[in-house]
């Protein structure tokens, strides 16, 4: 069957802002894929991350603050991590200043996935990889973007043909629909995630495709019973990206969320299942076979997609829907 373009054609948004580099620096073409003999090691660099991240937590006393920002000055200069960070829009020079940013503005709260210092610094460090695969991608500045992209695709639509193989639920926009909700959570607590929900019900064509492959082997790998896989969180617009951060979450800026290349899975709901395992097992894989990008934040891992396999996707997705 043919899909049609959802789009609404009554109004032209204006066209997507890219991420500026820096002035005089030039725009690397290294690192676009894991497979790239040329690109950085990533392997290497996570296993930098990590090593860094045990001496983040050595000093998380407020009394630390000096020998930490020494310490990120220090480690994000060996060459290991800076061969990640010098190919990001922000250079090594940039993402250091950004991340000491974030550290000093650092404040826990529950609506966070980064439960510590070392997880704040885990995760902006990781997400640079999507920022570094992307960094020539256009992003969605606004809300109005992502609602009129062409780029992008309506799940509605698809859901209701029976056309996906993962599940979402949207926020709701009244205060009846936010009543129902909270009821139905009192009632049956555990039939869903807690979750806020997509704002936007859009992806990319590729992700689609990559969502659907994950979910069908999810489904294969684990009991009749078991949900199918569950997403959280699609694509973003910077706005949106900045009132997440007003209100506490760790959402970093830039974001693959904000060039449609990233997703959030659930995790933690499917341990009642016996499920969360396999399902970490088959994200893992795919990023040791360099087709994605994962990191772990709690309740819900992030994933981001290689642009070495969104070739791959759009093939299967255009197969999948008959165009």
């Amino acid at each position: 069957m043919r899909v049609p373009n959802r789009s609404p054609r009554r109004q032209q948004p204006r066209p997507p802002v890219p991420y500026a580099a820096p002035a005089g620096r030039r725009m690397s073409v290294r690192g676009l894929a894991n497979s790239s003999p040329d690109g950085p090691d990533l392997d290497a660099y996570r296993e930098a991350v990590g090593e860094l991240l045990v001496e983040v937590g050595a000093l998380a006393a407020a009394s630390s603050t000096k020998a930490r920002q020494v310490l990120i000055d220090q480690r994000l200069r060996e060459p290991a991590i800076a061969a990640v960070l010098d190919d990001t829009p922000q250079g090594l020079i940039g993402a250091r200043e950004t991340l000491l940013l974030e550290m000093a503005r650092y404040q826990p709260n529950a609506r966070s996935s980064a439960g510590d210092l070392a997880a704040l610094v885990r995760i902006y460090l990781l997400s640079r990889i999507d920022v570094m695969w992307w960094r020539d991608a256009s992003t969605f500045v606004t809300d109005e973007e992502v609602h009129h992209s062409t780029h992008l695709v309506d799940l509605e639509w698809l859901r209701r043909r029976g056309l996906l193989r993962f599940r979402y639920t949207e926020q709701p926009r009244t205060v009846l629909g936010r009543g129902v909700r909270a009821v139905r959570r009192r009632v049956l607590p555990d039939a869903t995630p807690r979750t806020a929900g997509l704002l936007f019900r859009r992806a990319r064509r590729e992700v689609v495709a990559l969502l659907n492959d994950i979910g069908r082997e999810f489904t294969a790998a684990t009991t009749v019973g078991t949900p199918p896989l569950w997403v959280t969180s699609l694509v973003r617009s910077a706005e949106h990206q900045y009132r997440l951060r007003r209100l506490g979450y760790a959402a970093m800026v830039p974001s693959g969320h904000c060039l449609g290349w990233a997703v959030d899975v659930e995790m933690s709901w499917y341990e009642r299942f016996g499920a969360r395992d396999t399902l970490a097992g088959i994200l893992l894989d795919r990023q040791r076979a360099g087709e994605l990008n994962v990191i772990d934040e709690g309740q819900a891992w992030h994933i981001c997609l290689a642009p070495s396999a969104t070739r791959r996707l759009r093939r299967a997705y255009e197969a999948e829907m008959g165009i």
